[in-house]
């Protein structure tokens, strides 16, 4: 068979199953676009479902808001009356206050005193019996029996003394819900519904004034009775047949439909598979005509190249001929030079090849760690920041207690509160020690010291057969680290190193001044501080070895261990801008070495507390059940607090204090009662608050606009850093007697008038 016949059957060989592979495409990519389809449509009646729920939660926010008015407290109805209608979002809505009972005492729609209906008309009742009267409830669809129109009601218990007096009720036209459909900016074919629990239709995107207040199909209801959401064949109350995706309301347990016409759902699939097949068929045609064009145009020399390669094959020399065919000369006339330079080439791309998989295996695992951490620092430094604030309200609290009780009894359980605090309070660091950096807990320490600290919580961790030996430079360097952390981290590597020695052993501890040229990566050459801790335990294997960094990744048995030691010690190091680097064999131990970059500053000397700002012991409470204040508090202190608890808890202690204490809620209201009372002689508040100025945005507002009034922020987890100079930063939960030292002390700084 000659050279062109069987080129051409390559080449055959080649087009017929690529034209297979490109009908399995076309079939491919037509299923694929109708589950690309699908997943978006589901997608979109998702986010309906949460539109329809927001808009919901904005009126019973309304409601919550009118059950918080003083009037209600008082009883003073007439007055809660015009309130209520001035709170209204619209002459639409309708706002009713009922008795336990049900009867109307206030309807916004009729004037003050008029009868009122005796009896409900939206299935509000069902539902408080199935669910209880104290949540937020949900009516389905009803008629009203006063505007005569298709209502919806949303019902929020009134709790005044700790008990529900009342019920507010506010009813709304179903007619409120069309705009939500045109801000969904469906298709026009598509149809979007809501539906009640009973299936009732309450707004439609086509022809609404045609089917709300009808029920949808049987079929419709018992799939949409049947699951939360999903998918369904079926036609619509006009009679179009459709897939109906659907999704239910958080809220309201209603029900949303995007129906979508099976022809439409068809069409945009069969479109994209026509296109994708068309150009298939092209490019196989222009494939096989390229073929065989150059199938007479490369024979001639490729035969001669045949014959040339034999004969080098053979060891005979090669008078190779240019044939006019560029390619072909080239390679002809290297082929000898090629195969040499093949077996040279072959040995350094295998090495090569090895080197980049070796590297792109530690990238990839740094990469992985650094996401993990980072993962799990935000959702740890969120749950620290929510925990600070609760336990500095508790800490204040106690601390008010303490001034008040007489009782031993009292005193002693607030004691063992206070102990319990500080657990607490050291859990709460264990887990922001996964975070980003909290400067108002980074101190520039003496590490020499530290670790003689440290080395007080090891010894106590550690069984007798096991030699504990430190060695330290003469004058180790100071670093800037959080000292819990910094402990914290040699206690983790203590118990890990004592429970892979199960039959005694030596842990030793070293601390070294490193000015290095090529540290590790990714750090830069400088002056670190290497604290080195290896035992003589069992050591780790290699896959144990690469996971031992993961968070909770443990061998030991369960409730033996979290798999959060080595965690915390290389999420330590990295927030201290160093590096943790592992070390460890099987049967030779274990060797932890953390670079942690020298300070730039000296370690401060501890000094005594100023005696103008010192805060006395706690007395007893003076006669006749008043509290006696404590000593250190003067002038007038802007407290910005967003969290309800501390604010009020801080509040009391503050006034207690001596100062006379002006409050706001947000960064924004801070700014607005500096424009318009009298100057404070010093700003406290918290930096992670709602709103777009945060307690550091508000501390840089105050520096250039009122630079004699000085700051003190207050954080228990926060992502930026408070780089201002001057503003001082103190870290929740705080003392009672540090905060009135700091803010005593900032007031008596040099530089500001009396």
């Amino acid at each position: 068979m000659r050279i062109r016949t069987r080129l051409l059957i390559l080449v055959l060989a080649i087009l017929v199953p690529s034209f297979i592979a490109a009908a399995l495409a076309v079939s491919f990519v037509y299923h694929e676009e109708q589950e690309s389809q699908a997943t978006s449509v589901g997608e979109a009646t998702r986010a309906f479902a949460l539109l329809v729920d927001n808009e919901l939660q904005s009126h019973a926010a309304i409601l919550r808001t009118l059950a918080a008015a003083p009037a209600l407290a008082e009883g003073d109805l007439p007055k809660f009356y015009q309130f209520a209608r001035r709170m209204a979002p619209d002459r639409s809505a309708t706002i009713v206050l009922t008795d336990l009972e049900g009867k109307q005492l206030i309807n916004t729609r009729l004037p003050y005193g008029a009868q009122l209906p005796a009896r409900r008309s939206s299935n509000i009742g069902e539902l408080m019996r199935r669910d209880g009267p104290d949540r937020t409830l949900v009516s389905d669809l009803f008629m009203a029996p006063i505007g005569k129109r298709h209502d919806f009601t949303i019902q929020v218990p009134v709790t005044i003394a700790g008990r529900i007096r009342y019920f507010l009720l506010m009813g709304i036209n179903a007619s409120t819900l069309q705009p939500l459909l045109q801000r969904t900016h469906f298709r026009d074919e598509w149809i979007a519904t809501v539906v009640d629990r009973q299936g009732v239709v309450l707004a439609r995107s086509r022809t609404p004034e045609q089917f709300v207040g009808k029920p949808i199909r049987s079929y419709s209801r018992m799939r949409l009775a049947a699951s939360e959401e999903g998918v369904y064949e079926s036609r619509t109350l006009d009679g179009i047949a459709v897939r109906a995706f659907f999704s239910t309301v958080p809220s309201a347990q209603w029900k949303v439909l995007v129906s979508i016409p099976v022809s439409e759902i068809r069409r945009v699939p069969l479109q994209a598979a026509a296109l994708l097949g068309g150009v298939m068929l092209v490019l196989l045609a222009a494939g096989l005509l390229a073929a065989r064009w150059l199938a007479g145009r490369a024979i001639g020399p490729i035969e001669y190249l045949g014959r040339n390669a034999d004969a080098m094959g053979q060891g005979r020399e090669i008078d190779y001929r240019p044939t006019g065919m560029r390619e072909v000369d080239a390679v002809g006339q290297r082929m000898m030079e090629a195969s040499r330079q093949i077996r040279n080439a072959q040995h350094d791309l295998e090495q090569r090849v090895r080197e980049a998989v070796a590297a792109t295996e530690r990238v990839q695992s740094a990469l992985l760690k650094s996401q993990k951490l980072e993962a799990l620092g935000r959702l740890t430094g969120g749950i620290a920041h929510e925990f600070n604030n609760l336990l500095q309200t508790l800490s204040t609290a106690l601390q008010l207690i303490e001034l008040q009780a007489t009782q031993a009894k009292v005193q002693s359980l607030v004691q063992t509160c206070r102990k319990t605090l500080q657990r607490a309070t050291a859990l709460t660091g264990q887990l922001g020690s996964f975070g980003r950096i909290q400067e108002a807990r980074q101190e520039t320490v003496d590490a020499g010291q530290q670790l003689r600290s440290a080395l007080q919580l090891m010894r106590g961790a550690l069984r007798e057969d096991i030699v504990l030996e430190v060695e330290t430079d003469a004058a180790p360097w100071p670093v800037t680290v959080e000292p819990l952390q910094f402990d914290l981290a040699l206690l983790n590597l203590a118990i890990n190193a004592r429970d892979a020695m199960p039959e005694g052993g030596t842990l030793r501890i070293e601390l070294r001044n490193l000015a290095l040229i090529q540290p590790p990566q990714p750090l830069a050459a400088g002056d670190y501080l290497l604290l080195r801790v290896s035992d003589t335990g069992s050591g780790m294997a290699p896959e144990v070895l690469a996971r031992a960094l993961d968070p909770f990744f443990t061998t030991k048995a369960q409730g033996q261990g979290s798999g959060l030691g080595l965690p915390q010690a290389y999420a330590f190091a990295t927030q201290s801008q160093g590096l943790l680097v592992l070390d460890s064999e099987v049967g030779k131990g274990t060797r932890v070495d953390i670079y942690l970059p020298r300070a730039q500053a000296a370690a401060p000397v501890p000094t005594s507390v100023p005696a103008a700002a010192q805060v006395p012991a706690p007395a007893a409470a003076a006669p006749g059940g008043e509290l006696a204040t404590l000593a250190g508090g003067r002038g007038r202190v802007l407290f910005v607090e967003d969290d309800a608890l501390v604010r009020e808890a801080v509040l009391h202690a503050l006034e207690q204090s001596g100062f006379a204490v002006l409050l706001a809620h947000d960064g924004e209201h801070a700014l607005r009662l500096l424009e318009t009372s009298t100057l404070p002689d010093v700003i406290f508040s918290d930096i992670v608050m709602p709103g777009k100025i945060s307690g550091i945005d508000l501390a840089d507002i105050v520096r250039r606009r009122y630079p004699a009034i000085p700051v003190v922020l207050a954080t228990g987890y926060t992502e930026r850093q408070a780089a201002l100079p001057g503003v001082q930063i103190l870290a929740k939960p705080y003392p009672i007697e540090r905060l009135v030292s700091m803010l005593a002390s900032v007031q008596a700084a040099p530089g500001r008038s009396a």
